[in-house]
């Protein structure tokens, strides 16, 4: 099979031919048809995440999956109700299935977590087993290159508001600001949309092309950052909406800059959900998040309940998409492209 490889980090994919893998009694063979590019596979790429972990080459980037299952193990188990030739996503983040996180649904958390494309089975890749509790059937109507965004970029900011709206921070009279409009972002901004009870939401941005396809998908307000101050930001904001802070952010980029940004616009008793970490650290003054009792969210893809309650939306048609499919010979090509922040929306691969 072709797949595109870390043989040395800070060094070009290489695009090679490998040999389809095994799978064990519990798993599934997942045939790709489609796998987004995301940012933290640049991360991946570049060496980030080797602060964190050792992921010692090989290793095969790729986490937005989606495909049809070409073979199933021997011990998976009828009720599954999976049959080869179904459409599935694969869901995130393998589980022990034993630790409370896993006992709770969120897999994604589990300290003994496996993550595809994080070592050395990934989606840019011809084929990948998948524990058979890690993909989701989907309807065979929807399209392929739309599903694969949907396992990250379409489903880390969606948890991310869940959390904010289960903490009381979204409502008809609360102003939701969607930082960074990017893979994530247009995501984003759809969901406040559905989940913000009618309340504005403004799309945060420096791309004028990525925020007028925030407009274009819901966003009530458009703020362009660029040279400006969060004073003069919030006389804008003022301007669009009656007031100068937000009552809530869910922040796609996680760029230092940006978060210092948002914390400065983030009203008393605001909500902060961070999904992103193209920065590593932030400095913020530490008294206005105490004495405006604020509230900052961590929030880490998304579990199979989550990725669930995507493709329902998906299935429905409420999700919008801005998808450009690449060949797999244009991997490296577009992970520059993705490094220079120069893709609009979510570059996908397509088999």
């Amino acid at each position: 099979m072709k797949a595109a490889r870390i043989h040395e980090y800070k060094k070009p994919l290489v695009l090679e031919d490998i040999p389809v893998p095994d799978i064990r009694p519990d798993e599934v063979l997942v045939k790709v048809a489609a796998c987004g590019m995301c940012r933290s596979d640049v991360l991946l790429i570049d060496g980030f995440f080797q602060g964190y972990g050792d992921i010692p080459p090989p290793v095969t980037p790729g986490h937005e999956i989606t495909g049809t299952i070409e073979k199933i193990g021997s011990v998976v188990p009828e009720v599954a109700g999976l049959a080869e030739g179904d459409h599935v996503v694969v869901a995130p983040g393998w589980g022990d299935g034993v630790c409370r996180h896993c006992l709770a649904g969120d897999t994604q958390i589990c300290p003994n977590v496996r993550w595809p494309g994080f070592g050395l089975y990934g989606g840019f890749a011809e084929y990948i087993p998948v524990p058979s509790r890690y993909v989701i059937k989907v309807p065979k109507h929807l399209e392929f290159a739309q599903l694969a965004p949907l396992t990250d970029a379409g489903l880390t900011p969606y948890r991310g508001l869940k959390k904010i709206r289960a903490a009381g921070g979204l409502g008809p009279d609360r102003v939701v600001g969607v930082f960074g409009i990017g893979g994530l972002g247009v995501y984003a901004v759809q969901y406040a949309k559905l989940l913000g009870a009618g309340g504005p939401v403004v799309a945060v941005g420096r791309n004028a092309e990525k925020l007028e396809v925030a407009r274009q998908y819901g966003a009530d307000h458009i703020l362009a950052i660029e040279g400006k101050s969060a004073a003069d930001l919030g006389k804008e904001l003022k301007a669009a909406t009656g007031q100068d802070k937000f009552d809530a952010i869910i922040d796609c980029a996680g760029a230092p800059e940006m978060m210092q940004l948002g914390f400065a616009m983030l009203a008393i008793s605001g909500h902060y959900a961070d999904v992103g970490f193209v920065g590593d650290r932030i400095d913020v003054p530490l008294f206005p998040r105490v004495s405006g009792e604020q509230t900052f969210h961590g929030s880490f893809w998304g579990n199979n309940v989550d990725l669930g309650e995507v493709m329902a939306l998906a299935a429905e048609g409420k999700i919008q998409h801005t998808i450009h499919t690449i060949a797999f010979e244009d991997i490296n090509e577009n992970i520059d492209l993705l490094r220079d922040n120069k893709i609009v929306g979510r570059a996908v691969i397509t088999f």
